[in-house]
């Protein structure tokens, strides 16, 4: 049984899973009357994401959509895809944790590795270390984003330039071959690019509703890119491009 303000939170989230719904739809969901649905929507509508459309509601998709409705998209892909990124962490290594909703699954499966430094500037991944003294953690400074729940901006990359980090696991809106590997956020562009510079080995982590997709900013081209974890083979163009840089492509399972 929902409480009211519980209950307008699912239904918001239900519309941005789905994109356009219809109230029937919505009653049948939630178990509730047209009439109960109709003054939730009122409330619903509060929220200028949404729009009434006739018979239903849709989002209104404006810019990047809040981080906790992006996790729910594809979720079970994205924690595939971070499991088997996580195989590529040993015990010692300096490692870097991209902001990003498929990222974020990575720390459960490296918890339990020895003397691991984690340089990130994802707000979820801090707050998952801190009861576990055997990970180091390093946040990097700078204004909080809360559509992403990551800090960036210029003190965020000065951070990086007392550290040499062994392997990046990084976060993408979406890659092409001609565009390379795209970011919604001009603030976090600067950090990826440089974090990339700095690292040893670059990982990119994207399930494949990111191939071909084309954000805002490139952060870098993919042959800057040593592995790419996905959860299915991308387009055969994206794989012959990438073994001819000698990268590779990791289908999660």
């Amino acid at each position: 049984m929902y409480i009211k303000s519980q209950r307008i939170d699912e239904i918001k989230n239900y519309i941005y899973l789905h994109k356009t719904v219809t109230l029937p739809q919505l009653c049948e969901n939630f178990n509730i009357s047209m009439s109960t649905l109709r003054r939730d929507i009122d409330e619903v509508l509060h929220d200028h994401n949404f729009k009434k459309i006739y018979g239903g509601i849709t989002v209104q998709q404006k810019g990047l959509l809040p981080f906790d409705v992006r996790n729910i998209a594809n979720r079970a892909a994205k924690e595939r895809i971070a499991s088997e990124a996580a195989q590529f962490v040993e015990d010692g290594d300096i490692i870097f944790i991209d902001s990003g909703t498929t990222t974020l699954h990575m720390f459960k499966a490296i918890k339990d590795r020895e003397n691991i430094t984690i340089l990130t500037n994802n707000l979820d991944i801090i707050i998952q270390a801190i009861p576990y003294e055997n990970i180091k953690i390093i946040s990097l400074s700078g204004i909080l984003n809360r559509y992403t729940l990551s800090f960036s901006g210029a003190e965020s990359a000065k951070v990086l330039e007392n550290y040499n980090i062994s392997k990046a696991f990084m976060a993408t809106t979406g890659f092409s071959i001609k565009i390379g590997v795209t970011n919604s956020s001009p603030l976090e562009t600067a950090l990826k690019q440089y974090v990339v510079q700095r690292s040893r080995l670059t990982y990119l982590l994207a399930d494949s509703s990111k191939n071909g997709i084309i954000a805002l900013m490139t952060y870098c081209t993919l042959d800057e890119i040593d592995a790419l974890i996905t959860d299915a083979p991308p387009s055969d163009s994206v794989c012959q491009y990438m073994e001819q840089h000698g990268s590779q492509i990791i289908v999660a399972r």
